[in-house]
């Protein structure tokens, strides 16, 4: 006899929770936007006005406050619409349309007990207009109901960033618009131009509407940035991943950023009280990477370059960490090296092989512990984790067996079938002593020495100035 209420009550009690989120999101077509408004592609907010016959109680102003709890599942909630209205000297209670079909939908006796009466019913005309419909509901309206809608975009300070897909484009005057109009605080809608495929990684922005102003003021995890988000890479879909990384680290840890950007990685770690050393090869990124450090005060933590990655691996992280294995006890910190260049940080992996000599670590110790490396790479194809493991051991020219690999993270999905992860492994004396072939060295070696970077950099210093 105890077994059955048991299971039944559980049941009970999901439906029920379903039910109120069922009639507060219900597709009602009575509260969509008017048919006439698809395929608009130029913003005319009058032709959304509409029409639409609502049930609604109207009750003594002196009653509200006992007779909203009994309908608040059912109230009408829509943008910029209160669902309580004052009606010369009674107020006016807005009802949800699919679950309420009449009086009897409601719960008549406990609003009897209030003396509230099928003679507070009534259906009632209400105009609804472009201010009551969300961004969702507008742009579900106007795009093209055969095709994917626009499904995301990023906030980054006043700026929305978006990324449309080419059924879109001919849309995007209007999706600007509405996003402008409908998110607060927003005063530029940017879309991506082309693929990142230049030196220094940052988007190619078409401006789509509204102040050419990119340079923005955002917080993640708490801490201020700022930056031209023209000209650097910013990405806010990564703020969980910067996180991670962060909460790995401890005071006193030491944490070499080879490709740090604007300080999403190295502005956290040195506000924590960890030693910096980061790297951006882009000019303004560099910047702006001392600007968010003074920023935030922690300049005493932090050392910054403006160099290519391969170089600063090999000085001055280099140089880093040969004298803390020869002269601290590194059982008593951590060391973290972070790569977050996806796209090609796995081409530097062999800057560490042979970074140092035999004699260069013969005085160390068994006890010495090495830098964990998180490198971050796409992998596109079916078992992406698998190719991803794949290439940071065919460009570090190691296995990474047990001892080594610290794990393989997902990090997010960029595109069908292309994921990012981020690989963690340690360095060994092994690897650092002994080089790579040299037939298997790739092209990234050239560095800063590639003509075309050299060029780009010295552009980029002059326009930074």
């Amino acid at each position: 006899m105890i077994f059955v209420p048991r299971l039944q009550a559980p049941r009970i009690t999901i439906i029920f929770t379903r039910l109120r989120h069922y009639f507060r999101n219900m597709n009602c077509s009575e509260l969509l936007p008017p048919a006439s408004v698809r395929g608009m592609r130029e913003l005319q907010r009058d032709e959304f006005q509409k029409r639409v016959q609502i049930p609604r109680l109207r009750v003594p102003e002196s009653q509200v406050q006992l007779v909203i709890p009994l309908v608040k599942k059912f109230l009408l909630k829509m943008e910029h619409l209160h669902p309580v209205r004052a009606v010369d000297k009674s107020r006016e209670i807005l009802l949800h349309p699919i679950p309420i079909q009449g009086w009897e939908s409601l719960p008549t006796e406990d609003l009897q007990k209030q003396q509230v009466t099928q003679e507070h019913f009534c259906f009632d005309e209400l105009e609804l207009n472009y201010e009551n419909w969300s961004v969702n509901d507008i742009l579900k309206s106007v795009l093209p109901e055969e095709e994917e809608g626009m499904t995301s975009y990023s906030r980054i300070g006043h700026i929305v960033h978006l990324n449309l897909r080419d059924h879109l484009l001919p849309f995007k005057q209007i999706i600007g618009e509405v996003l402008r109009d409908k998110l607060p605080n927003c005063r530029t809608v940017v879309n991506k131009a082309s693929t990142i495929d230049n030196t220094y990684r940052n988007f190619q922005l078409e401006l789509i509407c509204g102040e050419p102003e990119y340079q923005v003021e955002t917080k993640e995890n708490g801490i201020p940035f700022e930056f031209d988000f023209s000209k650097v890479y910013w990405n806010p879909r990564l703020s969980t991943e910067h996180e991670r990384i962060v909460k790995l680290l401890q005071p006193g840890d030491v944490l070499y950023d080879v490709f740090a950007g604007v300080g999403p990685f190295s502005v956290p770690a040195a506000k924590k009280r960890c030693h910096v050393l980061a790297n951006d090869l882009n000019p303004v990124s560099f910047h702006w990477l001392q600007h968010n450090a003074k920023r935030n005060k922690c300049l005493t933590n932090i050392k910054m370059f403006n160099k290519d990655g391969r170089q600063f691996i090999l000085k001055e992280l280099r140089d880093d960490l040969l004298q803390r294995l020869l002269s601290t006890d590194t059982s008593k910190y951590a060391i973290h090296i972070a790569m977050n260049l996806p796209a090609m940080a796995v081409e530097f992996l062999d800057a560490y092989r042979g970074l140092y000599t035999d004699k260069e670590l013969a005085d160390l110790s068994d006890a010495v512990v090495f830098p964990t490396v998180h490198v971050y790479s796409f992998a596109k194809g079916e078992n992406t984790k698998a190719l991803v493991r794949e290439l940071v051991e065919q460009n570090l020219a190691s296995t990474l067996d047990e001892k080594l690999l610290q794990g393989i993270s997902f990090v997010r999905n960029v595109a069908p079938n292309k994921d990012m992860y981020r690989v963690s492994f340690k360095l060994t004396r092994h690897l650092l002593t002994t080089p790579k072939e040299p037939e298997a060295s790739n092209a990234r070696k050239r560095g800063a020495g590639d003509e075309k970077v050299q060029t780009e950099v010295a552009e980029a210093k002059v326009k930074c100035v």
